[in-house]
């Protein structure tokens, strides 16, 4: 017998315009006030961007500027290199993304009683912090020592833990049912949260 399942608002956004970069920040930080949103995870053509909204606007990685000793080049939030973006809160996600020229962008909004799986906490890149600055800290990870730089502050890297990973980037599926065959299933996700797993 077939259920009703009950999807979040999903809305596509009018095509954005981004003559320069100026504008391309006016429009993440028009959609982060809109929704409430708090964080940004984008790829660039020249790597990862975080960044973290608050009453002062949009601050990114790339806005940081770290010694030389540290040899860690952010990329840049740039109209010209953004691949895509999603901006992210408790409620709501708006994700942008590039299809040639061509912007587009769409929104996800919870309801009061969706339905969707127990959100998922993905482990990220992270097992020692370097350095901490304007509320970022960079990380490394392993002997690699990839590193990325992420909008938390005093994250509790176990240092006694060679390969421990506190990060975790929280994800919400949600589901949807085939009509003619009754198969529940996902049909899309998006992100929710920032945060980190405590020591055990």
């Amino acid at each position: 017998m077939s259920t009703t399942i009950v999807k979040p608002n999903v809305e596509h956004c009018d095509p954005p315009d981004f003559p320069n970069n100026h504008g391309l920040r006016d429009w993440l930080e028009g959609k982060a006030k809109k929704h409430n949103l708090r964080y940004l995870l984008a790829h660039a053509e020249d790597g990862v961007i975080w960044g973290r909204f608050d009453e002062n606007g949009l601050k990114t990685s790339g806005d940081l500027l770290f010694d030389k000793c540290t040899k860690f080049h952010p990329a840049k939030l740039r109209s010209q290199t953004l691949q895509q973006c999603r901006m992210f809160g408790d409620k709501c996600e708006v994700m942008l993304w590039k299809i040639g020229k061509d912007w587009k962008a769409r929104s996800i909004e919870d309801t009061n009683n969706q339905d969707c799986l127990p959100d998922e906490h993905q482990i990220l890149w992270g097992t020692k912090a370097e350095k901490e600055k304007d509320g970022f800290t960079l990380v490394a990870d392993g002997q690699e020592g990839l590193k990325h730089a992420v909008p938390l502050v005093s994250i509790p890297f176990d240092q006694s833990k060679n390969l421990y990973r506190p990060l975790r980037l929280t994800v919400r599926h949600y589901l949807d049912e085939d009509p003619d065959t009754g198969v529940v299933r996902v049909y899309l996700s998006r992100l929710v949260d920032l945060t980190t797993k405590e020591k055990n």
